[in-house]
């Protein structure tokens, strides 16, 4: 495995990502062999969030590591709805404050190495976040903070207001990004790239839809989300993401790999990317996604990829 840092931050981070969302809902037993999987082909790096599976994910998380927590970079999240009080979700100092000690006690820790707002909260102030933030770092509860889904507008007025307050900075964003959705391209990529931010991006296979298993104008496998009742199917599996699929293929037949890897692939060749997170919910499902790691498309495989896809960039997932 080679390790990158994550932007300018000195800590060093695996480029795949595991995510423990388990959305698959698989029994702790393979949810704690999937973690093994993935720890055994060099992945240093996990990610959580107080709200998966209702905090299972970090309790599984922080069960499988014990005794070894210092060896591995985890992430956690807070903001998301975790009950039905007004002070339930957010990113008010009163609900970052409740919430850090819960993920700490599930996950078996006295620190995250990375905490995370999950997105944004119109109702509170960005410096009460902040100072919370702040706070927490100089606890020791907390090493460096970042945020998910924010526009780059967001963040950009997250670090002002940290370096007019002297409080801790983000080191990094989490967001969508794939070749059915490039929109990270137009500002918050070349933001990170100008800022130094570290940038883990998710859903990098589009739910399941770059795995080659589905094409457009046939129906999808029955024991997939998308088989299972998800309406908008039909729209994202278009005809211009259909030609991406078949890309894909052809790439990947040329190279021994899976689409899904050539996708990876695809991903981690952007020098702005520090990982790629993925969410498997078996060990069989981290060997292949490993795949998409320790390999480099050409510069002519890139460069056909990003064309197939360059409709992506401003329409994201809608062809």
């Amino acid at each position: 495995m080679e390790y990158r840092n994550f932007g300018t931050a000195g800590v060093k981070v695996s480029p795949i990502c595991l995510g423990t969302g388990f959305r698959g809902s698989p029994d702790d037993a393979t949810c704690r062999a999937t973690i093994e999987r993935a720890i055994d082909l060099g992945v240093n790096f996990i990610d959580c969030a107080n709200i998966y599976q209702g905090g299972r994910s970090e309790r599984i998380l922080g069960e499988a590591l014990k005794g070894r927590r210092d060896q591995f970079v985890i992430t956690t999240k807070v903001n998301s709805p975790v009950g039905n009080g007004p002070n339930d979700r957010g990113q008010s100092r009163f609900h970052i404050m409740r919430e850090i000690d819960k993920s700490l006690a599930r996950l078996q820790t006295d620190y995250v190495d990375f905490y995370l707002v999950h997105q944004p909260d119109p109702t509170t102030r960005i410096e009460e976040t902040l100072r919370a933030l702040d706070d927490l770092v100089h606890g020791g509860k907390v090493r460096y903070i970042g945020c998910c889904n924010f526009a780059a507008w967001q963040v950009c007025k997250a670090l002002w207001v940290s370096d007019r307050l002297h409080l801790t900075p983000f080191v990094g964003v989490q967001n969508p990004y794939s070749l059915l959705d490039r929109k990270l391209e137009q500002e918050l990529m070349p933001f990170c790239r100008a800022e130094g931010l570290g940038m883990m991006t998710f859903s990098p296979l589009a739910v399941g839809l770059l795995t080659g298993r589905f094409r457009h104008g046939a129906p999808p496998p029955a024991d997939t989300p998308w088989g299972q009742g998800r309406a908008d199917f039909e729209k994202l599996m278009s005809p211009a993401a259909d030609r991406v699929v078949e890309t894909l293929i052809r790439v990947g037949a040329g190279r021994g790999k899976t689409p899904a890897q050539v996708a990876l692939a695809w991903v981690l060749s952007h020098a702005e990317i520090s990982a790629v997170m993925l969410g498997p919910d078996s060990p069989q499902q981290v060997e292949e996604n490993m795949g998409g790691a320790g390999w480099e498309l050409t510069a002519e495989e890139r460069a056909t990829l990003d064309e197939v896809s360059a409709w992506a960039v401003t329409d994201g997932n809608s062809g």
